[in-house]
């Protein structure tokens, strides 16, 4: 009878312990999977997002008002000294690619509309920028740190991911990859 019993918990604690395996086996391929499907990659298409424009009206929406074009979206913030030093460059090149079919999109991190407005005004940026209020944008496209770039294909895929300060040849480089042909 001991022995029946004996039995019967070791069988017990095996059944308990291959489930807890089972569970810890599970939790990690899970994680590493989800940790990889989350990150976008060159190649990718770029997430389809609309955003209320800061310097001009109504909403712009990436796929639709975009479509057929390159796009180089720029995720940046006014307290960002690297993204002050690359603005200018942007500034430079934005009538000469708008002709050729590549359009310069900002996306501002900040918090507020009014710190944006004082630095558009301060550096004259005429190209289109767009306030991501709740970070859904930033989140939807992963960005860390800024400022951080995506080059956008006119076929909507991404080109190249740029998470650094960009240089004025850097920039005309990779402006020159996604202009339509």
């Amino acid at each position: 009878m001991t022995n029946q019993k004996k039995r019967n918990r070791f069988i017990f604690r095996v059944i308990v312990l291959f489930i807890l395996f089972a569970a810890v086996a599970f939790v990690l391929i899970s994680s590493f999977l989800n940790e990889d499907s989350g990150v976008l990659k060159e190649g990718d298409v770029a997430p389809n997002f609309s955003l209320e424009q800061v310097n001009g009206e109504g909403a712009i929406v990436l796929h639709e008002d975009y479509a057929g074009k390159g796009v180089m979206l720029n995720f940046w913030a006014t307290y960002c000294e690297p993204c002050k030093d690359e603005m200018p460059y942007m500034e430079d090149l934005y009538p000469i690619y708008k002709e050729k079919g590549v359009e310069i999109l900002a996306v501002s991190l900040d918090s507020t509309q009014i710190v944006i407005d004082r630095f558009i005004d301060n550096y004259g940026l005429t190209f289109p920028i767009v306030h991501d209020k709740r970070g859904q944008v930033m989140e939807l496209y992963n960005i860390v740190p800024i400022p951080t770039t995506y080059f956008i294909n006119p076929d909507g895929t991404i080109e190249r991911i740029v998470k650094d300060q960009l240089t004025l040849s850097k920039l005309e480089n990779y402006l020159d990859e996604i202009t339509p042909e």
